[in-house]
């Protein structure tokens, strides 16, 4: 009876290297969150996973080869295929989407006069970056990559519009740090979910002729760009609030 042969030696090597890698990439987040990972250690982990994942990709593919040419088992470099893509395609996903967008961290729907940080400020020690607004230059980046974000209208009193506002913060899960309704200020950090970044975010609301007027801004305390993050929690809760 035919034996097929077993997986190679490279095959074996690569399912054992991409296990790892995955391994690597699914654990650094968690632990970075859970304080247990620096963030510098935790990036150098996720390039390693990376080193790992392509070098995985090589040897499998090697050892695809191989398995065809003398009718051995697949199962192994396929496994160890895909362990390398499941690695490659999100992060090279991220790359993408970072270099189509400005290295900017801070959002918000007035760049004029953006509203300031006040009681977040005690909270964020150890921040790398400043809660001082960016200028100019910032506001430029961010009307060219983000022209939808601006400043949204109630038909409602402040009183109402602040309610409102308070019950979206809250629904999209961000910690309240602070909230006056007499001054239409909310203040709130919001944690990512994987490696768990605080990001701080500051909500007024200004009294108008036909209701009130809400700004919101979201910066973050680390990185010199967000991969669009603080523009995509902005648009979450104007568009709560909206239809809310």
């Amino acid at each position: 009876m035919y034996d097929e042969p077993r997986a190679s030696g490279a095959a074996r090597l690569a399912l054992a290297l991409g296990s790892v890698s995955l391994a690597a990439l699914v654990a650094t987040g968690p632990l970075h969150h859970a304080g247990l990972l620096r963030l510098g250690a935790a990036f150098a982990v996720l390039k390693w996973a990376v080193y790992g994942s392509l070098a995985t990709l090589l040897v499998s593919l090697a050892a695809l080869i191989g398995a065809s040419r003398r009718r051995a088992r697949k199962a192994s470099a396929t496994l160890a295929l895909v362990l390398a893509l499941a690695v490659i395609a999100p992060i090279g996903a991220l790359a993408w989407k970072a270099s189509r967008l400005p290295a900017i961290h801070d959002i918000t729907t007035d760049t004029t006069e953006p509203p300031p940080l006040a009681a977040l400020l005690r909270l964020r020690g150890g921040a790398v970056n400043p809660p001082d607004y960016g200028g100019a230059d910032v506001a430029a980046k961010q009307h060219a990559a983000y022209p939808d974000i601006a400043s949204l209208t109630l038909n409602v009193p402040p009183a109402r519009a602040f309610d409102r506002a308070l019950s979206v913060a809250r629904g999209l899960g961000w910690d309240i740090v602070a909230s006056d309704p007499a001054a239409g200020r909310i203040e709130a950090t919001d944690t990512t979910f994987w490696f768990g970044f605080k990001d701080d975010v500051v909500v007024r609301i200004l009294p108008q002729p036909n209701g009130s007027r809400i700004d919101i801004r979201s910066l973050s305390r680390v990185g010199v760009g967000d991969i669009g993050a603080n523009a995509a929690r902005v648009r979450r809760f104007l568009a709560a609030l909206k239809t809310g």
